[in-house]
């Protein structure tokens, strides 16, 4: 059902992938348009009781389509590194499919909580204080996992 990875030997293990969606900075999320064309757009993100979440505003385009066809991708790419004289380049990435919703105000609340601890650690005494603020106006959404493949290409592959 899910493609498998053509070149077996730079496969990462589940632990792997995990640690990668945990270092990721940023996430392109694939949805599927009304119209039948793929849309892909970067959100930040946070790996959160074995789902993906993210926040966005309360209406757009990605919670359209995840309205019309709930069934995404979302791709996590970290330690690139371009090396001109190999013609190569070396990377970690995962690749997600699953199933994404909006989650309701209690999640929402925790799921940004989590947001903040990744991306603001430092600030989350005042974090949380903007997020009870602001809880409403914005959305959570999860990417419940259903399949994910990660690789990498480093020296030794």
């Amino acid at each position: 059902m899910f493609p498998e990875l053509r070149k077996k030997k730079r496969s990462l293990s589940k632990e792997e992938s995990i640690k990668v969606l945990i270092k990721g900075q940023e996430g392109i999320l694939s949805t599927i348009c009304e119209n039948g064309y793929p849309y892909g757009v970067a959100v930040n993100f946070v790996y959160h009781n074995d789902c993906v979440y993210f926040h966005c505003a309360n209406k757009g385009y990605k919670l359209d389509n995840i309205k019309n066809n709930n069934k995404v991708s979302f791709f996590v790419s970290t330690d690139m590194e371009i090396v001109p004289n190999e013609f190569t380049t070396r990377y970690s990435s995962v690749v997600v499919f699953g199933r994404a919703t909006l989650v309701g105000r209690e999640e929402r609340r925790e799921a940004l909580i989590a947001i903040g601890e990744k991306y603001s650690k430092n600030f989350m005494e005042e974090g949380i204080k903007y997020i009870d603020k602001a809880l409403d106006a914005c959305s959570v959404v999860k990417i419940e996992i259903d399949h994910m493949t990660g690789k990498c290409s480093n020296k030794n592959n």
